[in-house]
């Protein structure tokens, strides 16, 4: 094997603190600012120093993080070998975990690199949604945003009412109906049971809620018309097909787990969407399964749920499937619903991936199967 540069970054806001080793001891610790100018001075020293080791491999990886993958990018720009690693698959002592100092999460990177170059060792690196895909997501998750702020604000006026100990009068229905929103624009003016105060607040968040409830409106409007394109056209309409699955569920999961193509099989999707129990398992103890996982995408988890749930509601063969699974645990309903879940995010795995190869909708990636 020819000379190698690895280098370990803990990657912040401000600053990051990279780790370089050449061989399999030593480092040389420095801090530099995370700006444009100081990383492009970064991999200018990187490549001069493989020019001195003629042509050595050059080799950065650096945790993922709410900073996204443009550091990645601008690496690979300058035509350095750079890896994005999951955080949470780095195993970690209780030692390093009650003394973390960024220097040692850089030096932990570095030995992380030196073991996969070195000695051929698995590493946990997250697979790179391309760029598109990416800012499809944002949209998206604009739109999921909205939701959660809606409900945020009506829980809010729920709890407004409880404190001043006000009940929805007979006539308005369950739920947010016409008729409770109405009465509840007329507490806003007197005469009201509500006092000066609670009359104000009632009326900021009906106005929050209205917002909200607009700004929703366009985003779905927007998610609409990305589902339209060539992209999301096909694969959307095959995810259309299953039971329970609307249009934003479908664009949920095509743009959180991108091309559906690098899951070689049905455990690998299980296990990405977080959809698989933990085990525990040491000498003569036999395999014990825990709670599910929770990795990946979150998001999907959450949709995948609303889409049981509708399922259940309105297919009879999937409420006989959810009853069966009841059955067998009559205290842990959770269970049936996780199963129902798994189950679904599978389906749509195969409608989706099915549609993705026949119209081409996602370019091959070389980055590996996300954590």
């Amino acid at each position: 094997m020819g000379k190698c540069i690895m280098v370990g970054i803990d990657l912040h806001e401000a600053r990051m603190v990279v780790m370089i080793g050449e061989g399999r001891e030593g480092c040389e610790p420095r801090t530099v600012e995370n700006t444009p100018e100081a990383r492009a001075a970064l991999w200018r020293e990187l490549k001069k120093r493989a020019g001195r080791g003629k042509g050595a491999r050059v080799v950065v990886a650096y945790e993922a993080s709410g900073l996204g993958f443009g550091m990645c990018e601008e690496a690979q720009a300058s035509r350095i070998e750079c890896h994005v690693l999951a955080p949470t698959r780095i195993a970690r002592s209780a030692r390093h975990r009650r003394r973390k100092t960024d220097v040692s999460d850089a030096k932990g990177l570095l030995e992380i690199v030196r073991g996969h170059v070195l000695g051929g060792n698995e590493w946990p690196e997250v697979w790179r949604p391309d760029p598109q895909t990416r800012d499809d997501r944002e949209t998206v998750r604009a739109r999921l945003d909205a939701a959660e702020k809606l409900t945020s604000v009506k829980a809010q006026v729920q709890s407004l009412l409880k404190r001043n100990g006000l009940r929805r009068p007979q006539g308005a229905g369950k739920g947010w109906t016409g008729a409770f929103e109405a009465w509840l624009r007329g507490l806003c003016a007197p005469p009201s049971p509500l006092a000066a105060g609670a009359r104000q607040a009632l009326a900021s968040l009906l106005r929050q809620k209205d917002f909200f409830d607009a700004e929703r409106a366009r985003l779905d409007e927007a998610v609409g018309a990305l589902a339209l394109t060539p992209r999301y056209l096909e694969p959307v309409r095959a995810l259309h097909e299953a039971q329970g699955v609307g249009v934003l569920a479908a664009m949920v999961f095509l743009t959180e787990l991108g091309d559906l193509n690098r899951f070689p099989n049905r455990k690998a999707v299980g296990a990405y969407l977080g959809l698989v129990p933990t085990s525990a398992e040491s000498g003569p103890v036999a395999d014990r399964k825990g709670h599910i996982t929770h990795q990946g995408p979150w998001r999907v988890r959450r949709v995948l749920c609303q889409c049981v749930w509708s399922r259940i509601r309105t297919d009879d063969a999937e409420k006989a499937v959810y009853d069966r699974l009841v059955a067998k645990n009559p205290k842990h309903k959770k269970i049936a619903v996780v199963a129902l879940m798994r189950r679904l995010g599978v389906l749509l795995w195969h409608l989706g991936r099915d549609a993705q190869i026949r119209h081409a909708c996602f370019s091959s990636s070389s980055a590996p199967h996300a954590a």
